[in-house]
Formats: structure tokens, sequence, C-alpha cells
């Protein structure tokens, strides 16, 4: 197992998507709107997938089932306490309730503690296997742009110029770079640590896709735009599917 790939993965998981959305901001309104959208749809597949395609059937192989469903259980309750006490997620509606009364540093702290989540996972994932740490990568990346696009709106929306927000951003992002190394040594130090991480993973996935990703796609009820979601979802599912098959 390459450690030079993990920093890798940990690198683009994390800064990689703030420097994408970072390039997106010099599409027109229009066109970004309708990529972060795809994206979003899109993320919420992957994450589906990875969850319970990979990190679930993985961690079960190790510990057993029962063990694994006690950590997804904890998880989701864990992190719907933490949604709610230190707005660590941030929807994509820039008009929401949450973006208007959160300030600047609160966005920042919020994402750091989130990408150093997203470091953990991703760590948990290379440990089990490259395959798995790859595609979680992918499921990492493909729900970070949509949110780091949304954190942009609301620096810019601060008066914050954008070469400004964008730095910002790449250091809170950054945590994960921090986070993921820290948790690569202690898991490799007590492997039997691993599986838990990967039922705790899993479970930060499936409450994003849920909790966070699909109530937004329920803004959206026309059967043109329901469809096109199914699709994306299907898609990002199949994605994870396809990487699993090719190990």
């Amino acid at each position: 197992m390459s450690f030079t790939l993990f920093i890798l993965a940990l690198a683009a998981g994390s800064v990689g998507s703030v420097a994408l959305a970072g390039l997106m901001l010099l599409l027109n309104d229009s066109r970004l709107e309708r990529l972060a959208t795809n994206l979003l749809y899109l993320a919420g597949g992957t994450l589906l997938g990875a969850a319970f395609l990979g990190m679930i059937p993985k961690s079960i192989m190790l510990m057993g089932t029962q063990n694994v469903m006690s950590g997804v259980l904890v998880g989701i309750v864990f992190f719907f306490l933490l949604e709610k006490l230190i707005l660590w997620r941030t929807c994509q509606n820039k008009e929401c309730e949450r973006h208007s009364q959160a300030a600047v540093p609160i966005i920042l702290i919020g994402d750091a503690f989130h990408n150093a989540i997203d470091g953990i996972v991703i760590a948990a994932a290379f440990l089990s296997s490259t395959e798995l740490g790859l595609f979680v990568t992918i499921s990492v990346m493909m729900h970070e742009i949509p949110q780091e696009l949304g954190d942009f709106g609301v620096l810019l929306k601060s008066g914050m110029s954008r070469r400004k927000a964008l730095w910002l951003n790449m250091l809170s992002g950054s945590s994960a770079i921090l986070f993921g190394v820290l948790a690569w040594f202690a898991l490799e130090a007590m492997q039997r640590l691993i599986p838990w991480a990967l039922a705790f993973s899993a479970s930060s996935f499936i409450y994003i896709a849920l909790a966070d990703l699909i109530p937004e796609m329920h803004r959206k009820t026309r059967l043109k735009d329901s469809a096109w979601q199914i699709t994306l979802i299907l898609v990002g599912i199949s994605l994870i599917y396809i990487i699993l098959q090719t190990k």
C-alpha cells in the first residue's frame, strides 16, 4: 500500500476539491448552478454506493454484522448532534437559513472540522484496501465540490475577495491532510480499530446523503428534474460498483 498514493488522495479530496470549486467560479452563473446541482445529485449516489457497497461490507468481514450496525447507528446519531451543535455542514442553497445566519469564522471552522473527518475517513479506507481508498476519495470529492461552492458564496457575499476566499478555504481544507496523516499512523498501530473506523465513516456518508443532499433534491418536484436526479444517483452508485468489480 503506497503512502504516497494516500497523500495524493488526501490532497485531491481536500485542497483539490477547493481548487476545482474555485475554478468553477469562472463559469457564468447559470452554468455554475447547473454544474453544482448535477455534482450534488451524483454525490448522493457515490456516497450511498461507497457506504453500502464498500465500507459496510468490508467492516462486516472484519468484525461481524452486529458490531458494524451498532457503529453505523452510533455514528449517525453523533453526526446529527454534531450538525446541531456547531453547524459543520452548510446547505447548498445560498439563501437558506443556515447560510444567512452563519458568520464567516463559523463557516471556516466548521469546514476545517468537516475536512478533518474526511481525512480520517480516507485514511481508514486506504488502510483497509487501496481500491476502497480510491472510491472513498472520489465520493468525498463529489460532495465536497458543491459544498465548497456554497461556502465560496457565503465568503464572497460577506465582501471577501475571490483570492482571499480561495486561500482561506484551502487553509481549512488542509485539515484533512493533517488529520488524515495522524489517523493513518494511529490506525496502522491499532489495526483492530480499522473496522470501527470504517463503520463510523460509512455513517458519515449515509448521514450526508440522506440528511443533507437528498432533502435538497426534493426542492425540485417536476418529473423531468426527478428523472434526472434518479439517473445521476444511479450513475454515482454504478461508478462505485464498477470500481469494486475491477479490483
